[in-house]
């Protein structure tokens, strides 16, 4: 036991929940970011401008995205540079065996892959044929055998939630909108989830509403303490700068969870607010103002896996616009500030306790 110990931490293979599920999943989403989401928002542009490079340059960002998320991950996992490059295969197929679920095909597989490469790669003196081998042909493999399971089970699992968001759109407003939020704060990927659930339609507005109010809420009520840096990193960038502090004062996370379940089942009931861009918008909230982005293409160009739904473009109106508006930046400013000045008179919170590190 002590030399196989010894073996993995030579070999850098740490087996735990944070490497897997925070770290790769992490990554995942970048990979995710850096091809579907991108690629989406390019050849949207390039549909409604009708300029044909803009849709192809697109088209051709959003085919690699299994390549782009095996490889994020295996860089998450720390692989070695022969073992990297070995992934861009695996998840090409694990993404395509995985079908609509082939986010979550591919977090398993390419960690798998990469951690058989990993302890294999610099090992002989044949590293150049043998490292790539282990890696593709375990990988590959594995694609064929459970990537079309994983896939169907990570589709039903989102088209459960899709469905129940349909049928009870106040409750599961709630759920999904407060559940999502919480995720975008902690130090995990809310994006990630919502893309391996393939979370669109209902479901992904109220997920994007959840993280609207983590984000705004975070950056307009602490605002006092953080000034306009703190506005933009958190409003535009991530409300899990504040993870610190909660740890210090969970209270002050109150707030921001309140508003969530106040404006997803507004966004589910009032507005019928829906996100069916790529599912990776739906955790995105306002970073780069990528779920706006979403919910935008979703109403010109709906993704496979929202038409898969039954999604179809439409042509926004006033009340969506105005929906959008308000639940992703109105109603969280507003309403977070308003719930924070309660709990500071119940001396809950109080000034200082949302101040981010410099």
């Amino acid at each position: 036991m002590e030399k196989v110990k010894a073996f993995m931490k030579r070999k850098n293979i740490e087996i735990s929940a944070k490497r897997y599920f925070v770290d790769a999943l992490g990554a995942m989403a970048q990979g995710l970011f850096c091809s579907l989401l991108i690629g989406t928002i390019i050849k949207t542009l390039g549909l409604q401008l009708n300029w044909q490079i803009l849709t192809d340059v697109g088209s051709y960002a959003m085919a690699v995205a299994g390549p782009a998320m095996a490889v994020a991950i295996g860089y998450a996992l720390k692989a070695d540079p022969m073992v990297l490059f070995s992934l861009v295969a695996v998840g090409w197929a694990a993404n395509a065996e995985g079908g609509a679920g082939g986010p979550l095909a591919v977090l398993f597989i390419a960690i798998i892959a990469a951690e058989f490469g990993k302890a294999v790669s610099k090992e002989t003196k044949v590293d150049i044929l043998v490292t790539p081998a282990v890696t593709i042909l375990i990988g590959v493999l594995l694609a064929k055998l459970i990537a079309p399971p994983i896939g169907k089970a990570a589709s039903a699992f989102g088209l459960l939630i899709d469905t129940a968001t349909k049928l009870q759109p106040f409750l599961m407003g709630i759920a999904v909108s407060v559940l999502v939020g919480i995720a975008l704060t902690l130090p995990i990927s809310s994006a990630a989830i919502c893309s391996v659930l393939g979370l669109t339609g209902l479901a992904g507005g109220a997920a994007v509403a959840g993280c609207c109010a983590q984000m705004v809420g975070f950056a307009v009520m602490s605002f006092k303490e953080n000034k306009w840096g703190g506005l933009v990193s958190q409003g535009l960038g991530t409300s899990m700068l504040q993870m610190g502090n909660i740890v210090k004062n969970p209270r002050i996370w109150i707030a921001p969870i309140v508003t969530s379940a106040i404006t997803g089942p507004i966004a589910t009931c009032l507005f019928k607010l829906q996100m069916n861009g790529a599912p990776i918008n739906s955790g995105m909230g306002t970073c780069g103002l990528c779920g706006q982005i979403g919910i935008w293409t979703g109403w010109l160009s709906p993704s496979e896996a929202a038409i898969e739904k039954g999604a179809v473009a439409i042509t926004p109106g006033a009340k969506e616009w105005l929906g959008l508006i308000l639940i992703c930046f109105v109603f969280p400013a507003v309403l977070c500030p308003l719930i924070n000045m309660l709990l500071k008179k119940l001396g809950w919170v109080k000034d200082g306790d949302m101040t981010l590190a410099k």
